[in-house]
């Protein structure tokens, strides 16, 4: 299964910040759209960063509480690993497993397409095989 097909049933919309914005304003986008991380950009297709829910709670614990009116740019990670649109699914999962990473920010010609978290890889591994399951059993009761 490819990383567009994922996107085709949850869409494509991702939510972004600006990196200027503060670390209160993140939380209050985390917050409203249930989300455990953010894609950090200028303008809403480029990638300057990614922020999560971890990244906050580390800095809180590091910096305390002043870190709420910093800039996203000072919490956020700059070395992003995006993936396109034809990544295969199993490579992916792979790589967020090795690299513990849990959100995967999708580039499609250079542009931001979309986000998969390690649920949307989980859930599509788990109909794959619910799928190839059904299959097997339907062979078997020819």
């Amino acid at each position: 299964m490819l990383i567009g097909t994922i996107l085709q049933g949850k869409g494509t919309e991702v939510a972004t910040v600006r990196p200027d914005a503060t670390v209160t304003e993140l939380l209050a986008i985390l917050s409203g759209n249930n989300i455990g991380a953010v894609v950090v950009s200028e303008d809403g297709s480029s990638i300057s960063g990614i922020v999560s829910e971890r990244d906050v709670v580390r800095r809180l614990h590091d910096r305390g509480p002043g870190v709420l009116d910093e800039a996203v740019s000072s919490i956020m990670t700059t070395e992003v690993r995006t993936c396109p649109t034809d990544a295969d699914v199993d490579d992916l999962r792979q790589t967020m497993t090795t690299h513990r990473i849990r959100h995967v920010p999708v580039v499609d010609s250079g542009r931001l397409a979309g986000i998969v978290s390690i649920g949307d890889v989980v859930k599509s591994s788990i109909e794959a095989l619910e799928t190839e399951k059904a299959h097997l059993v339907d062979y078997l009761q020819r």
